[in-house]
């Protein structure tokens, strides 16, 4: 029988394996049971950490690095990349303002900042980029977009008409804002990879979903909702717009909100962006087998994420799609509905999550053996 061709397009296993040592992984334990197989190893991501390089490595395209400020304004060296057709760049907050970035006593939502991201942003505009892709997954931040648009260039001001401090807290006491826009970022579309519809306040807001991640206590929440209020008030008479209730306003601790406000920047499906990105419609129209995975899958790898799109972008082509995933949770079941064909987890005994994660890649790469040798069993029996 001929060895199939095989498209594997897995995301990060967090924690454990970013998505190109996962794809790499799975490559093995495919090529150990089929030496002939055409294999296409095709890392993804979904607006978090590892959006860069997947893009990057997917499209052949260049890392490049700038010198930025991380949530606390510290200088740190950050990654950018540009991709292979040469104007678009693409930008993930994670790497400037991300929650990897602080030990868990720096979190402090209500004094970091996105300043960093707004540096990347203009690093990645100045290049002459024609189309800028900004991933917000992974923030250590709850200001609004605040220190972004400092970046920029504009002044956020109290009633003495002093500058306020960086951080969520302090725009409570903003009354109102100055400047404009840096010229370098007028020419280039800006797209959000946006996975989230949380507006920006509110029981569903962005301190009140993402906060405690970042370290906010519940009195810290409700400081920090009623600092976005305001900022949202004085944004929308500064813009002229409501920017608020937009779906995805409150992503990455209301960067979805700053971002709409500042650049008129289009939120868009992460997944979607990241699938036209790597032309997947096209790569997968030459394959026999799709294999996925990531490191847990649940109830929200159906609504949304990475996993169901490339499974139902799979589907739409005729190819058969199998996931490899750590571990699942209740509601997985729900990615069988959107074309999964099966599911195989990678630990092959009885261990404890964090021996799970330390053997991530082996795991994952006899994972990948187990099913294509459980395949070869049903192509005899057909």
């Amino acid at each position: 029988m001929p060895a199939p061709r095989v498209l594997i397009a897995p995301q990060a296993f967090k924690g454990s394996c970013d998505a190109v040592a996962v794809a790499a992984a799975i490559g093995r334990g495919i090529r150990r049971a089929w030496p002939e197989a055409a294999v296409d190893e095709l890392p993804l991501a979904d607006g978090g950490e590892g959006t860069v390089r997947a893009l990057v490595r997917a499209t052949g395209g260049v890392i490049r690095r700038a010198r930025v400020r991380d949530p606390l304004g510290r200088e740190i060296d950050a990654e950018w990349g540009t991709l292979g057709d040469g104007t678009t760049a693409v930008v993930e907050m994670a790497a400037a303002s991300g929650l990897p970035l602080l030990l868990e006593s720096e979190r402090d939502p209500r004094i970091t900042s996105t300043r960093g991201t707004g540096q990347l942003i203009l690093e990645a505009a100045a290049s002459g980029a024609h189309r800028i892709v900004v991933g917000i997954g992974g923030s250590a931040t709850n200001d609004g977009g605040a220190g972004m648009a400092r970046a920029f260039g504009y002044r956020f001001l109290d009633a003495a008409g002093g500058d306020l401090p960086e951080g969520g807290a302090a725009l409570a006491r903003l009354h109102r804002i100055e400047g404009q826009t840096d010229p370098r970022l007028v020419r280039p579309a800006i797209e959000v990879a946006c996975d989230v519809t949380n507006p920006l306040l509110g029981a569903r807001g962005a301190s009140a979903v993402y906060g405690p991640q970042k370290g906010a206590t519940p009195e810290v929440v409700a400081e920090l909702d009623a600092a976005l209020a305001r900022f949202a008030d004085v944004v929308e008479l500064f813009i002229g717009r409501r920017v608020r209730e937009v779906p995805g306003a409150g992503a990455a601790g209301g960067l979805g909100a700053g971002l709409l406000a500042f650049l008129d920047a289009r939120l868009r499906s992460g997944a979607e962006i990241v699938l036209d990105a790597v032309r997947f419609a096209e790569r997968v129209s030459a394959v026999d087998l799709v294999i996925t995975g990531e490191g847990r899958v649940d109830s929200q790898s159906a609504y949304g994420k990475l996993t169901q799109a490339v499974t139902e972008a799979a589907t739409r082509a005729g190819v058969p799609v199998i996931a490899i995933a750590g571990g699942s949770a209740q509601g997985y079941e729900s990615l069988y509905a959107a074309g999964l064909g099966a599911l195989e987890l990678t630990p092959d005994r009885p261990m404890t999550l964090g021996d799970a994660m330390a053997q991530a890649e082996d795991l994952i790469e006899s994972a990948a053996l187990r099913v294509a040798r459980t395949i070869d069993v049903g192509r005899r029996l057909a």
